[in-house]
């Protein structure tokens, strides 16, 4: 099984993926997409759809897994912006017939560390820990995308 995994961002949308068979990952991947902050918006989102296309059709995975948006009453303006990336990134894998899991930062979390309220420091280190990754997985994107990518393949081996 492939579990792609994005964590969106407008400046940064980490993407990783995660292979194996039942709870043994045999084989890993991470990466980013960015955008210029000097590009319109809609560029922007086009980029990021480009670019989780074309790592869709280089990797094949067989589901896709995102974060779930959420939306902080204190940036609601963030919370909007992330929705838009989200919806691209959603649209992306529909147009390749990607299933799609979404799943909570706190139920990733909760998955691999044992706390819905672990730090992002922690999350990182039992990413790596799982996946015997030689140093610490950066930038931080990248490595709560690889989180959720092993929480869908956990999730998926488990049914």
């Amino acid at each position: 099984m492939k579990v792609i995994g994005i964590d969106p961002g407008l400046a940064s949308t980490g993407v990783a993926v995660v292979e194996g068979s039942a709870l043994a990952v045999t084989d890993y991947g991470f990466g980013m997409i960015q955008t210029s902050p000097a590009l319109e918006l809609p560029e922007r989102l086009k980029r990021i759809y480009d670019g989780v296309s074309k790592a869709i059709d280089d990797i094949r995975p067989d589901i896709l897994v995102i974060e779930a948006s959420f939306s902080l009453h204190r940036y609601p303006k963030s919370g909007i912006t992330l929705g838009k990336v989200t919806g691209v990134i959603l649209l992306a894998a529909c147009h390749c017939n990607i299933p799609i899991m979404e799943i909570a930062v706190r139920e990733a979390k909760q998955i691999l560390t044992g706390s819905g309220s672990a730090d992002k420091s922690q999350l990182e280190t039992c990413v790596r820990m799982r996946l015997n990754h030689p140093g610490p997985i950066k930038p931080a994107h990248a490595s709560d995308a690889l989180a959720l990518a092993l929480a869908g393949f956990y999730r998926s081996a488990a049914k």
